[in-house]
């Protein structure tokens, strides 16, 4: 995931002043020495790393640290308001307007993914409701129209192109041209890119430039370059007015650093920041919210805003009327399980999660849990309405045990599977149950945590940690730490607007 390592140490570092006895000056150089050489290794600019150094040593000044205070907060604060000054310029980059065309070009060097990035931003716009197309204009590198036309057609994304026209300029006012006319909203021109930074390129980029007059033009910075990132995107800028700045690479590669530097010092914004191969894994990047995910503490307005795209509100408040009953079906998990599987990426979500940290799942653990999820809905997927809708379904097919066969049978898993998903679903609906009696939840008609009492509070936590693997639970930070990761910044209040 995105600089996990780096985030892995920072908070380390933070976390041992925690459990020190006393924390004096020694402790806080100490501290910041850690975080430094965290940075330096991850390839950020050494000239930013000394000014962080010594904004934070100015700012924690430890004589104010003696009144009470919760010195590791302070501390905290203090480093995450210098990280967000690194990688924040503080401009506010270009928006699209709905209802018009808003022509965005796209431009970097070749190797950087900028074909695969056009199409992964034209599918984010698509999602949310725009008429989005691509136009080819890259003629410099052979199979570059087939890339994009393979990626276009995979999204059933309108676009366009040339197998015998060569002159960039032409391929991209014609296309333009013919997709203005048509109402599209987002037209995004994929440009040719170079292995270096060549004269000839930059000639390319200004007349295409001209030729399509864009509102927007997007630098894609490949994030294993590091330091040298900062020479390229001036160069670029130079030639013409890069706008903002895409991040790509970022999950595999330890030099990331170096490109959030490279941005600071060019005063572009990143807008947004590839994580993966796929084509949704692809992130707007907010700097307050990456950097609360770089140091463990999530990203929950993130998390809310991907359940909102993905929840409808009738079905929401059914759901809820159901809960309040102590009512949860098989149906009900299903439904659940689907909204996880359009939220994206699992490691996406859980470093949006409190607790859990941009690390928490492997790759090799990421995709067992996808294929467990998927495993469980085909079991479902062969279970009869009447058994989905069941109030009790675990005592339906515990009195019917050829319903388990049926199942296994149907959906080409053993007996055991069945009945292991049959407990999870035990768990969740006790859980529902225990939710539906607790007076004062559902307090003003909506589900709010913050009104119960603490010996709900602590039930209601008993009852979570029984569905929780002990192993999942431990690194979560135990009971405090579940508490934390749910309830945290009353991110149910905030679902609920």
């Amino acid at each position: 995931m995105v600089l996990a390592d780096l985030g892995r140490r920072i908070r380390v570092a933070i976390g041992k002043l925690g459990q020190a006895t006393v924390i004096n000056e020694e402790e806080i150089k100490a501290m910041l020495n850690e975080v430094c050489s965290a940075l330096l290794e991850s390839d950020v600019n050494i000239r930013l790393v000394k000014k962080l150094k010594d904004n934070c040593f100015k700012k924690i000044n430890n004589e104010e640290l003696l009144g009470g205070v919760n010195k590791r907060r302070v501390i905290q604060k203090t480093v995450f308001q210098e990280l967000l000054a690194l990688v924040d310029p503080g401009i506010t980059p270009y928006t699209p307007l709905k209802g018009r065309p808003n022509v965005i070009m796209f431009v970097g060097l070749q190797g950087a993914g900028k074909t695969t990035t056009c199409t992964k931003m034209a599918y984010y716009y698509q999602k949310k409701g725009w008429r989005t197309c691509l136009v080819c204009a890259d003629t410099f590198r052979a199979g570059a129209f087939d890339q994009l036309k393979q990626n276009a057609t995979k999204a059933r994304i309108p676009f366009y192109g040339s197998y015998t026209e060569m002159d960039p300029v032409v391929i991209a006012a014609d296309g333009v041209d013919k997709f203005k006319k048509e109402g599209f909203e987002i037209i995004i021109v994929d440009t040719s890119g170079r292995h270096k930074q060549e004269a000839s390129l930059f000639e390319e980029m200004l007349q295409v430039s001209n030729a399509i007059n864009p509102n927007n033009v997007i630098f894609v910075m490949d994030a294993s370059i590091g330091q040298a990132l900062e020479a390229q995107a001036k160069s670029f800028h130079e030639t013409v007015p890069v706008g903002s700045v895409i991040i790509t690479k970022l999950d595999s590669h330890a030099k990331g650093g170096g490109a959030l530097s490279a941005v600071a010092a060019t005063g572009s914004p990143v807008i947004f920041i590839g994580t993966g191969e796929h084509i949704d894994e692809f992130e707007t990047f907010k700097p307050k919210q990456f950097i609360s995910k770089l140091l463990g503490m999530g990203d929950l307005e993130g998390l809310v805003e991907k359940v909102s795209e993905i929840s409808n509100m009738q079905d929401s408040a059914e759901l809820l009327k159901r809960i309040k009953g102590g009512i949860f079906t098989l149906r009900d998990m299903y439904e659940q399980f689907q909204n996880i599987q359009k939220m994206g990426p699992f490691n996406q979500i859980m470093g949006m999660i409190p607790g859990f940290g941009p690390d928490f799942l492997s790759k090799g653990n990421e995709q067992e849990s996808q294929n467990r999820l998927k495993r469980m809905m085909t079991i479902m997927d062969s279970m009869a309405d009447k058994e989905l809708d069941h109030p009790k379904a675990t005592e339906l097919f515990q009195k019917e045990s050829t319903r388990v066969t049926r199942v296994s049978k149907g959906s080409g898993t053993t007996e055991i599977e069945v009945v292991e998903l049959l407990n999870q679903y035990k768990k969740f609906a006790d859980l529902i149950k225990k939710m539906g009696s607790m007076k004062g939840l559902f307090k003003g008609g909506d589900m709010n945590p913050m009104n119960m009492n603490p010996n709900q509070m602590m039930a209601l936590n008993k009852q979570m940690s029984k569905m929780i693997d002990p192993r999942m639970l431990q690194q979560m930070g135990g009971m405090a730490g579940l508490q934390n990761s749910i309830f945290q910044n009353k991110a149910f209040q905030k679902f609920k607007k």
